[in-house]
């Protein structure tokens, strides 16, 4: 029999549908476009430019040279997990407990997969707030679940209404999920408004999946705010957290979701059998970064203070209209006086002066007129790159 080669073969048949028919990271592709040119400024990634703190990854280096190798329990160190809750008090006011109330994952992104497969079903609605991370609509779609587009708007500092929440939903609502502070407009819900939103997810019997994985992240003398602290929402939410923005640890692939109990059961469940536990390694340093800490994230924030108040002030000056973010390391300047649409704009600006930022349409629909631009880079980085894009503009008469 003669074999068959890979043209005679329709690995259509073998693809999930759903998933062949989701569109590749917008976010990625312009990453990878600008990782092949030469003398490119990227202000593309949300990765902080910081090395991890010594001191944490001390502590993962002497988990190796101690031999700490082995699995850890499904659901995260027991003093990682305790860690967890501490800081989670500390920083929020909430309660969770450690043995059955928490799951340390690989990253902020398996937490939110983990959770809306845990509680979706075909056919019931997810609500998204958009702009938004790149996530939420495919893990949703992957899920069974069916995205609803929540539409937010500069003149609303990109805050979720209680009045758009109430006007989308449906007898098949869900679950609200809840990316505050915003990636990518920089956006954020003081007490006032999510006590708002409280009151409609409670009327509607919703479960809120709360994305925080920037909570440590805001600027300002008010302090995040976790709708889980408000009365009657810890039982309904799962808080996403994680060690990749706030402590600088992106390659050490480590988050974490807080819950009930009950849901949290089957959470953990789900990554039992799709990757059993965390990197070993990585637990261990973030022990560290939980317990001593605290004092990282302050002088990061105070540095990308520094840098939002600079980048917002130039590009402003440059006639690019930029909300001013009050969370995350993001802002989210409207181009719209350019004449270009979002990507013409990020095409043209990476082939004429080397500088890649993302389309607000990678971030949904409503992202057209916006590109992401991100301050999570030195601050010569960033003058070089507003020095380039001012030119940019200069040369388009703009």
């Amino acid at each position: 029999m003669t074999p068959m080669n890979q043209s005679e073969i329709s690995y259509e048949r073998f693809l999930n549908p759903t998933l062949a028919g989701l569109k590749p990271s917008g976010i990625r592709r312009f990453f990878a476009i600008a990782s092949e040119m030469e003398d490119v400024i990227t202000l593309s990634i949300g990765e902080p430019d910081f090395t991890t703190p010594w001191h944490i990854r001390e502590e993962g280096i002497q988990s190796l040279k101690k031999g700490r190798t082995w699995y850890t329990p499904n659901a995260g160190l027991l003093r990682l997990r305790e860690a967890i809750a501490s800081f989670t008090q500390r920083h929020s006011g909430i309660d969770y407990a450690p043995k059955d109330e928490i799951l340390v994952t690989v990253g902020g992104s398996e937490a939110i997969d983990l959770g809306l497969r845990a509680v979706l079903s075909p056919g019931d609605e997810v609500l998204i707030p958009e702009p938004s991370f790149v996530c939420y609509d495919p893990l949703t779609r992957m899920a069974g679940g069916v995205p609803v587009p929540l539409v937010t708007r500069a003149e609303d500092a990109f805050r979720l209404t209680a009045e758009a929440l109430e006007a989308a939903i449906t007898p098949r609502s869900k679950v609200l999920v809840l990316p505050y502070p915003n990636n990518p407009t920089g956006g954020v819900m003081r007490r006032p408004h999510l006590e708002a939103v409280a009151e409609v997810v409670k009327k509607h019997d919703l479960l809120v999946l709360s994305d925080e994985i920037y909570g440590a992240l805001t600027y300002g003398d008010t302090p995040h705010v976790s709708i889980a602290s408000l009365p009657g929402m810890q039982e309904r939410t799962l808080l996403i957290g994680g060690f990749s923005k706030a402590f600088a640890m992106t390659g050490w692939r480590l988050g974490y979701v807080c819950g009930p109990a009950p849901i949290m059961e089957q959470i953990v469940k789900l990554h039992q059998y799709a990757l059993m536990c965390a990197p070993t390694m990585a637990q261990y340093a973030a022990i560290e970064a939980m317990e001593n800490g605290d004092p990282d994230i302050e002088r990061m924030r105070g540095e990308y203070d520094t840098r939002r108040r600079y980048i917002v002030d130039k590009l402003n000056r440059m006639g690019l209209t930029c909300f001013e973010p009050e969370g995350a390391f993001y802002v989210f300047p409207c181009i719209r006086s350019s004449g270009l649409n979002s990507e013409d704009f990020c095409q043209q600006l990476l082939a004429e002066k080397h500088v890649a930022v993302v389309p607000g349409t990678a971030f949904g629909d409503c992202g057209e007129g916006f590109v992401r631009v991100s301050y999570c880079y030195s601050l010569e980085h960033i003058t070089e790159a507003m020095h380039r894009m001012e030119e940019f503009l200069e040369d388009h008469h703009i």
